[in-house]
C-alpha cells in the first residue's frame, strides 16, 4: 500500500508542478495591478522595504526565502530592541493580514518551485527541531 501510494506521488509530482507553475504564472499576470497597488500602499503606509523575506523551511527540510509584503513598521525601543509585533503591526498591516493579500507576492515562491499552491504552511527554521514525525513528514511535498 505504502509502496503504491509513493509511486502514485512521484508519478503525479511532474503534473502537480505544471499546475503549480502555470497557476501562479496566470494568478501573477492577472493578479499584477492589485500586486503593484498595494506595493504602493506599503510603501507610502510603512516605508522600503516593500517587500519582507524570512527563510524558512521547505520540501525536504531545504531552507527557501518566502517572500510576502511588509505589515510592521520597523520600530525599536529606546535599548535598540525591536518592539513588539503587536507595537510594530499597524491597522494598514492589520487589514493587510487579515485578508492574506500580504502573502499574494508568495506567487513568486510558487512561481521558483519553493513552494505549491496547496500544502502544508512552511513554518519558521527554528521550530524545525520541535518538529514531530509526523509534521517531519509534512516536509516531503512543497509547503504552501
Amino acid at each position: 500500500m505504502l509502496a503504491t501510494r509513493y509511486s502514485l506521488l512521484t508519478t503525479l509530482f511532474p503534473v502537480k508542478r505544471l499546475l503549480d507553475f502555470c497557476g501562479a504564472l496566470l494568478l501573477l499576470l492577472v493578479l499584477s495591478p492589485l500586486l503593484l497597488g498595494l506595493a504602493v500602499l506599503v510603501r507610502v503606509k510603512l516605508g522600503t522595504p516593500v517587500l519582507f523575506r524570512q527563510r524558512r523551511p521547505g520540501q525536504g527540510g531545504r531552507i527557501f526565502t518566502v517572500v510576502k509584503f511588509r505589515s510592521m513598521r520597523e520600530a525599536r525601543g529606546t535599548d535598540g530592541q525591536p518592539l513588539s509585533d503587536a507595537q510594530r503591526l499597524t491597522p494598514f498591516g492589520l487589514k493587510l493580514r487579515a485578508s492574506s493579500l500580504d502573502e499574494l507576492p508568495e506567487l513568486w515562491n510558487v512561481l521558483r518551485g519553493e513552494m505549491s499552491l496547496v500544502g502544508p504552511r512552511p513554518l519558521l527554521v527554528e521550530y524545525l527541531e520541535r518538529y514531530t514525525p509526523r509534521r517531519r513528514g509534512a516536509t516531503t511535498c512543497a509547503p504552501a
